[in-house]
């Protein structure tokens, strides 16, 4: 039987339209159309309370329902506009219009909690202009020659309104219409231009390599496949590969062929950004144009540390919406919109940086952030993640951070001494505040005698009601007179403690099943915590903001532990086997030797004899890696006794970016001899730091890494028990397993570095744990410091890259 022929498609080929519809079209709401153009003025960081939006709406809503019959609230409007490449769509919604007068009224209400008297003799260009933008949307739709506009400015407070009006024909409303578009044409088109020049070049765009490294193609396949199909798709490939190239180059590629419309690369370090940025500019070097920005936290980007975001204190937030726009378009000629070209521009126009970052987001290409940008729900960026489902491309780097990373973020935490501290600071100022304060503190006292009672912490499947409420009464009245903005010696404790109390109510609302509350009692403190035990569903809510995620890393094993966590459900996997020869990386084991805390003071001797054995193998640089600081100087003092002929460095807790600079400044090429550095695992120096070639000779680590046992790594091991998982695996050893992987992925970082690896700890015997180590280590046993120096002579004095039986060894 012949099939039946398709019926003919009626919808026009892209050749058979007109020039002006095949023009793409760029859509901008009324407020984000008048904030750009006409934005001018101060930077001032007013307080805005959490509950004041939600007031705003009800006032909204009293107000129209106090209108008469004839006025239609929330009115949809919109008009497109013929640009020379593009078309412009202007639309929102107006709040209402009084459809029964000669002319009709529109009315654009606007919510405040300053004297009424003041807004109307202010003349707020943005109010007055999304009036008159809506005046004309409404005029131009229904054919009227003139409209009135209401300007409405109503007190959340009181609920009192004052109002303005003015009548104005529609051809000075077409004239200030068309000024304002044609403004903001002017940079669309200018953006439109761009987009046809970045995309031309990634059309063209080869890898910016001769070769690809052993596994990168697969990967680039992977990465390509989940961006043009959407969903997840976790990722293992081990060092030395290229990761970030190879997700990177699918990544732009997908701009192009609208996979997506922008990629947040999401990292946990700078060490991340920093590799995002290198693999950008390779590419770069081979053609590519690409606007991307390292988008930095306000704190770390401010140029005047300390001073308030006011134009009293700061003089970049003074004048800086004057100086934006001259900002903005020195930046858009360049390509590389770094932390350091961001500073430079901010410092140049006298305007806020983190702001003018802010800004520039909307229009970069790709964003490279932190992780709480996207996932924080006291940090994500609004300005994309309000709505799902988002033509975004998340590539998260070094994902096996974001397991423990997620449930910070999902977490809240309060502790007691800074709020009575805040009640003590105000005095006899604001009593009504004063008195939450010691309510609250009333509330906390059975609890931390609870605690104590309990040998220190204790934990309640419950949310705490009592202590919410308090918070609420406490949240409610500060922010009542934090609107008032009002400076005073104790106003930024107050917002510090209130923005705490929001936090924790905000995270209370998600209290589930996979949640506890923890009560700690500390030696003059109490800290009350909303933890969360599993994050994986306010993970998979977070997900849905974006089209794809690619999760990867060196250490991603194993695969289901890190699904579950990072939102559960369907996800495509890929592992890549390590491309470098087995026979450069010697892995040792002492599984004779116990570092359990309560053999640790007997055993430190025994411990530091092998490593001072194992670094004296062969000339050159080590890190060694301990689970604590404490264990770390128990074991370096027995080091020392040994008389190492080496010279040593030692990681101190807090250490800042020019000590950590400089502890890894020491690691060089070395010299003819031998520098040892003590180093804990997890910490800055256990993993994003790359020491290639002879600047790492090896690493040993000291136990298997397993997080201190404590409350919330028990509650840990409870929930997943329930559920039918291992819960000790969860809590302890899949964690634990992460720190150790990547201290020793410091070691081999390309195919021509040669390393040693020692592990030390009597439970690498055991199957569970053996079984999570690298397929391609193959460790090999030593049960004392002989045997040890054995196996590393043999290992160093073999001929790199030649087979034991004499033959070059296959890559």
């Amino acid at each position: 039987m012949t099939p039946a022929a398709p019926a003919p498609d009626p919808r026009p080929r892209p050749a058979d339209l007109p020039a002006a519809e095949m023009r793409p079209e760029i859509a901008v709401g009324v407020r984000e159309l008048v904030e750009f153009v006409l934005r001018r003025g101060d930077l001032r960081a007013e307080f805005t309370g959490a509950a004041a939006a939600a007031e705003a709406v009800r006032l909204h809503q009293r107000i129209q329902a106090s209108r008469p019959p004839d006025y239609l609230p929330e009115v949809a409007l919109a008009r497109t506009v013929e640009g020379e490449g593009l078309r412009l769509r202007v639309g929102g919604r107006l709040d209402g219009v009084f459809t029964g007068g000669l002319f009709p009224r529109v009315e654009e209400i606007k919510t405040t909690r300053r004297p009424l008297r003041e807004c109307l003799r202010e003349e707020n260009p943005l109010h007055w202009g999304q009036a008159r933008i809506y005046a004309f949307l409404y005029a131009a739709a229904h054919g009227h020659a003139a409209v009135e506009v209401q300007l409405t400015y109503a007190r959340t407070d009181s609920g009192a309104t004052r109002s303005v009006r003015r009548l104005y024909d529609v051809e000075e409303l077409a004239a200030f219409f068309d000024e304002v578009v044609g403004r903001y044409l002017r940079w669309a088109e200018a953006l439109r231009a761009w987009a046809a020049v970045r995309d031309a070049s990634i059309r063209e765009l080869a890898f910016p390599f001769f070769s690809f490294r052993p596994g990168q193609q697969e990967m680039i396949g992977a990465v390509r496949e989940a961006l043009r199909r959407g969903g997840r798709i976790f990722i293992q490939a081990p060092t030395g590969i290229g990761k970030t190239l190879a997700v990177l180059y699918p990544a732009v590629r997908a701009l192009a062929e609208r996979s997506c419309e922008k990629i947040f690369y999401l990292t946990a370090r700078t060490t991340g950004r920093l590799a995002a940025e290198s693999a950008l500019a390779a590419l770069r070097g081979r053609g590519l144009r690409l606007k991307h920005l390292a988008l930095t936290a306000r704190e770390k980007a401010c140029l005047q540390p300390g001073a308030a975001c006011t134009p009293e204190e700061c003089g970049f937030a003074a004048g800086h919406y004057d100086r934006l726009p001259a900002a903005r378009e020195a930046l858009f000629r360049e390509e590389a919109w770094t932390r350091e070209a961001v500073a430079e521009a901010a410092r140049a126009q006298r305007v806020c940086p983190f702001e003018l970052s802010l800004d520039l987001a909307r229009w970069a290409d790709l964003v490279a952030c932190d992780y709480n940008y996207a996932f924080d729900p006291r940090a994500f960026l609004r300005r994309f993640f309000l709505e799902e489902g988002g033509p975004w491309a998340f590539l998260v780097d070094e994902a096996h951070n974001l397991a423990e990373r997620s449930r910070e973020m999902f977490s809240a935490e309060l502790r007691r001494s800074p709020l009575r501290e805040l009640g003590l600071r105000l005095g006899g100022d604001l009593p009504a505040i004063r008195r939450r304060l010691e309510d609250l503190d009333a509330c906390l006292a059975p609890a931390a005698l609870r605690a104590r009672a309990a040998g220190g912490a204790v934990a309640d499947p419950h949310p705490p009601a009592e202590l919410l409420a308090h918070l609420d009464g406490l949240a409610s009245a500060a922010e009542g007179w934090l609107e008032k903005n009002r400076r005073t010696p104790y106003r930024r404790e107050l917002e510090e403690r209130y923005f705490e109390a929001a936090a924790f109510l905000r995270i209370a609302e998600r209290f589930d099943e996979a949640y506890a509350t923890c009560w700690e009692a500390e030696p003059r403190d109490l800290l009350v915590k909303l933890f969360c035990v599993d994050p994986a569903r306010p993970m998979a809510e977070a997900l849905r903001r974006c089209r794809a995620a690619v999760f990867f890393s060196a250490t991603l094993s194993p695969p289901d532990y890190f699904r579950s966590l990072l939102g559960g459900g369907p996800a495509g996997s890929l592992t890549l086997p390590s491309p470098f020869p087995e026979r450069h990386f010697g892995v040792f084991v002492a599984d004779t030797v116990s570092t359990v805390y309560r053999d640790r003071a007997r055993t430190c001797g025994e411990v530091a004899r092998m490593l001072r054995r194992f670094v004296e193998g062969r000339r050159g640089n080590y890190l060694l890696f301990f689970p604590s600081y404490e264990y770390l100087r128990l074991v370096l003092a027995a080091f020392r006794r040994e008389g190492p002929r080496a010279d040593l460095l030692v990681q101190e807790p807090g250490m800042g970016e020019a000590e950590r600079e400089a502890f890894l400044a020491r690691f060089e090429a070395p010299g003819g001899g031998t520098l040892v550095g003590f180093a804990v695992m997890g910490g800055a120096f256990g993993e994003g730091i790359d020491l290639a070639g002879a600047r790492l000779s090896g690493a040993a680590v000291v136990g298997v890494g397993l997080p201190a046992v404590g409350l919330e790594r028990e509650l840990i091991r409870a929930h997943f028990a329930a559920r039918g998982e291992s819960g000790y695996d969860y809590a302890y050893r899949f964690p634990g397993i992460q720190r150790v992987l990547q201290a020793a992925g410091r070691v081999i970082r390309s195919e021509d570095d040669r390393g040693v690896l020692l592990l030390l700890d009597r439970r690498y015997a055991e199957e569970k744990t053996r079984r999570l180590l690298p397929p391609a280590w193959k460790p090999r046993p030593v049960r004392d410091e002989r045997e040890l120096a054995e196996e590393l002579a043999r290992f160093w004095d073999d001929p790199p890259g030649r087979d034991p039986r004499g033959g070059p060894l296959a890559n």
